[in-house]
C-alpha cells in the first residue's frame, strides 16, 4: 500500500533538484478570504518539500517604495543568479508586470530566466489576467470555491472565462467545513452549484477536490498536501528565454 506514496515522493524529490522553475497558477474571483489561507497552506507544503516559492501577486501594483515584477523586468541585471540562495518563500507585487506580459503570454517572457533560482513560480491573479497570460497552454489553474454562498456565482464566472476565453481547464478545489470526523464530507452548496452550471451551460464536467477546513490541523494539512502534490505534478516548466528590457 505504501509503494505509490514512495514513488510519488521520489518524483517530487527529483523535481526539487531540478533548476528549472515550475509554473503554478491560482485564479482569484473576489473571494480572497477563502482563497488566501489555502494559498499560504500550499506554499508552506512546497517549502516543506524543499522547494523555494516565488508568488507573483497580480492583485498588488508595483511602486517605487514596493518594487516587484515590473521593476525586475525593467532591470534584469538585478535578478537572482544561480549562485544566489533564494528566500524559501517570497511574495512580490506583480499587477503591472503581468499586464506587460499579456500581449505575448507568460511563456514568451523571460520570467523563467529571471526567477531561475526558485523551484516554484506561482501566479495569483484574476481570471481575466490568467486568460491573457496562459491562453491555450497545458497548465491547469487552481480555482478555489469556499463555502460562502456568494462564491457560487463568482467561481462560475471565472470558470467560464478560463474555459471559453482561455481554453484552460482548471483544477477546482472546494473548501468544506469538517463537522464530523466519522462521516464523509460532501461538496458545499456553492461547489455543487458551480458543478451543475458547468455541466448544464458549458457541457463541462468537473470533479472538485475537497479541502477540509477542520479544527484538526492534521486533517486539513493532509488535504492541502495532496493538492500541493497534484498541482506540482501538473505544473509547467518555465524554460529560459532571452532577456530583453521591458519598457
Amino acid at each position: 500500500m505504501l509503494e505509490p506514496c514512495v514513488n510519488q515522493a521520489a518524483g517530487l524529490q527529483s523535481l526539487a533538484l531540478q533548476k528549472v522553475p515550475r509554473l503554478i497558477a491560482v485564479t482569484s474571483h473576489g473571494q480572497q478570504q477563502g482563497e488566501l489561507p489555502l494559498l499560504w497552506g500550499l506554499c508552506t507544503s512546497w517549502v516543506s518539500m524543499g522547494l523555494s516559492v516565488m508568488v507573483l501577486d497580480g492583485h498588488t501594483g508595483e511602486t517605487r517604495a514596493n518594487p516587484g515584477l515590473a521593476q525586475l523586468l525593467s532591470n534584469p541585471l538585478d535578478r537572482p543568479t544561480e549562485d544566489d540562495t533564494p528566500v524559501a518563500w517570497s511574495v512580490i507585487p506583480a499587477a503591472q508586470g503581468l499586464d506587460s506580459l499579456s500581449p505575448h503570454g507568460f511563456f514568451a517572457s523571460p520570467v523563467g530566466d529571471l526567477l531561475q533560482s526558485y523551484g516554484v513560480v506561482l501566479v495569483y491573479a484574476d481570471a481575466s489576467r490568467m486568460t491573457q497570460l496562459l491562453k491555450g497552454c497545458a497548465l491547469t489553474p487552481l480555482l478555489v470555491v469556499p463555502p460562502a454562498q456568494s462564491a457560487a456565482l463568482t467561481a462560475y464566472k471565472a470558470l467560464k472565462q478560463l474555459l471559453v476565453d482561455g481554453q484552460l481547464r482548471p483544477t477546482v478545489a472546494n473548501i468544506v467545513m469538517d463537522t464530523s470526523p466519522m462521516t464523509p464530507i460532501p461538496l458545499s452548496s456553492p461547489a455543487q452549484t458551480v458543478m451543475d452550471c458547468a455541466r448544464h451551460y458549458l457541457g463541462y464536467s468537473i470533479k472538485p477536490l475537497i479541502v477540509t477546513a477542520s479544527a484538526r490541523a492534521d486533517r486539513s494539512q493532509d488535504d492541502i498536501t495532496r493538492l500541493a502534490m497534484q498541482l506540482l505534478e501538473s505544473a509547467v516548466p518555465l524554460e529560459r528565454k532571452p532577456i530583453e528590457r521591458v519598457h
